[in-house]
């Protein structure tokens, strides 16, 4: 059983998790009906309030709280109990993200902060939202060292041994966020803290959206990583089998390190102050971390099918009657890998660089980021709270609740195909994320986003609906995990954290060479980055003033 201290860490950090999630779905809810033009906000609520906070709460707060109590747990779990100095920057952490956390969300509450999730100048918020954000990332980074200083020790304590996988991909996650941190910090600290308390008048409006983009793609791979060592260490235990290759699963986690920071111009193709060689190279890198996303699948496919037939499956697909549909840990996970597909595959449309075009700053793109993040990502985090929080509680995951969480999995399932076919389509038909409803004085197009009795707009606000139905239902089975379920008494009562064995006997030993690996990232970071952003200071034009438009 994992340590006392350990256990209430991850605990406050799943607790704050929730809570941002259940406030964020709340958001999205107000958000889809305000669109159809079937809500109208009170006038002390405005629609980019709520965008900001749903944006904020879900794509920040909760995901990134929830990940560090998956990760607390596992390499608690995988390489023994934090020692004091850890377990004492971990907690400073976790205040340190909290604190950040409040200061933002009261900023955005308060109306002083309505410049959305990307927070693009020259949108101007409160200064001390920008502090919060400062404060809520320096908080990740006091976890992050927490955890990589448990691993050195761990690693000096066992000298020529690989790493338990689960710590390997841990430090490949923590690696990949802390680098991509440094764009996003620098623009926050040097940038938008002095032009929001007025000490400088205007920002380099190219260069603070470039550096939040340098931060903004990795952090999808941040959210997707800890996602994937659910799939890779977690569902192979759950399914009865070993992880199908320990050095391909190490492998794809370095590939991603690699191909995920210089790719972040591919957000800005429709900008004019980036030359297309640089956002040509950074499309082409783009498709690189496809190769690490196909070998996830192999080797997730792989791992059902050895599975399926152990257990006496036959012919080409009788395998795949043999996986454990009736468990709710792995049928939610299931659910959300297929979810994957698609989102990939908007995401190569995006990243296109003629393609991009159609679709630049519509609903598709919104439609995309929740195919991805809020399927995959999000459905992959709540199959593992099913047996996380009785983990970690010492409780029960009773019969009755399981059977709620299925009916959680397959409303969220349902919710977010709905609303997300919906974005897509109004998405080619020209629809613009990021505002509230608009008529456009009844011009012919914007009557097409409208028309019938099940038009996109009406099925997306049914989707929303579904899916706060879904959150409603996902935080009181949270509730009932943290609070009421039965404690287990006997051995077989209690939750394990499951972990699937992993042969390292064919694995290489540099792949857990991080000096390597980390150079290699930078390489390709100056590669992509330093001459475009070299052009941005150097040939700057005038800095914008700020503006608040709500």
């Amino acid at each position: 059983m994992i340590a006392l201290a350990d256990r209430k860490l991850a605990l406050w950090n799943i607790k704050i998790a929730y809570i941002a999630f259940i406030i964020g779905t709340l958001c999205g809810l107000l958000q889809v009906f305000v669109r159809n033009d079937s809500l109208e906000l009170p006038k002390w609520l405005d629609y980019y309030q709520v965008l900001t906070a749903h944006g904020v709460l879900l794509a920040l707060i909760f995901t990134t709280f929830f990940i560090f109590a998956f990760l607390i747990a596992g390499m608690s779990k995988t390489l023994g109990s934090f020692g004091p100095k850890v377990s004492r920057s971990a907690w400073l952490g976790l205040i340190v993200m909290t604190v950040g956390t409040v200061m933002a969300t009261v900023m955005i509450i308060s109306g002083k902060a309505s410049v959305l999730y990307t927070f693009y100048a020259p949108l101007k918020a409160s200064g001390w939202f920008y502090v919060g954000l400062a404060l809520f990332i320096i908080g990740t980074w006091l976890t992050s060292f927490a955890l990589i200083g448990h691993y050195v020790v761990w690693k000096r304590k066992n000298k020529g041994q690989f790493s338990p996988l689960f710590a390997f991909m841990t430090m490949a996650t923590l690696l990949l966020w802390i680098i991509a941190c440094l764009g996003v910090v620098t623009t926050v600290v040097f940038q938008y803290i002095p032009w929001s308390f007025g000490w400088v008048e205007t920002i380099n409006v190219e260069l603070s959206r470039s550096l939040f983009w340098y931060f903004g793609h990795p952090l999808v791979y941040f959210w997707l990583l800890p996602a994937y060592i659910a799939w890779y260490t977690v569902l192979p235990k759950i399914v009865g089998t070993d992880v199908f290759s320990d050095s391909l699963a190490r492998f794809s986690f370095i590939l991603f390190i690699l191909f995920s920071f210089p790719v972040g111009f591919h957000h800005q193709l429709t900008e004019p102050g980036i030359e297309s060689f640089w956002k040509f190279l950074q499309v082409i890198l783009t498709f690189m971390v496809v190769i690490p996303t196909l070998m996830t699948a192999f080797s997730m496919f792989a791992t059902f099918e050895i599975s399926g037939r152990k257990k006496g499956g036959t012919g080409l697909f009788g395998w795949f009657r043999k996986l454990p549909w009736k468990d709710v840990r792995f049928t939610s996970i299931f659910i959300a890998m297929l979810f994957f597909i698609p989102g990939g595959a908007t995401g190569i449309i995006n990243a296109s660089f003629q393609l991009n075009e159609l679709v630049h700053n519509t609903l598709w793109v919104v439609g995309h980021f929740h195919i991805t993040v809020g399927t995959p990502v999000a459905m992959t985090f709540m199959g593992v709270t099913f047996w996380l929080i009785p983990y970690l509680t010492g409780r029960q995951f009773p019969k009755h609740m399981q059977k709620l969480a299925f009916i959680q999995v397959f409303s969220w399932a349902i919710g977010m195909t709905l609303m997300s076919t919906a974005q897509h389509l109004l998405g080619l038909l020209g629809a613009p994320r990021r505002t509230a409803y608009s008529g456009y004085n009844g011009h012919e197009s914007a009557l097409d986003w409208f028309q019938g009795l099940l038009s996109n707009h009406v099925t997306m606000a049914i989707g929303g609906t579904i899916l706060f139905l879904s959150a409603i239902l996902m935080v009181y089975i949270v509730a009932n995990l943290l609070f009421a379920a039965p404690k287990a008494k006997k051995e077989s009562e209690f939750v394990e954290f499951p972990i699937a064995n992993s042969d390292t006997s064919h694995t290489a030993k540099y792949l857990e060479n991080w000096g390597i690996w980390v150079g290699v990232a930078l390489a390709l970071i100056v590669l992509a980055y330093a001459v475009p952003l070299n052009d941005m200071i150097q040939h700057a034009p005038v800095g914008s003033r700020g503006f608040i438009t709500w």
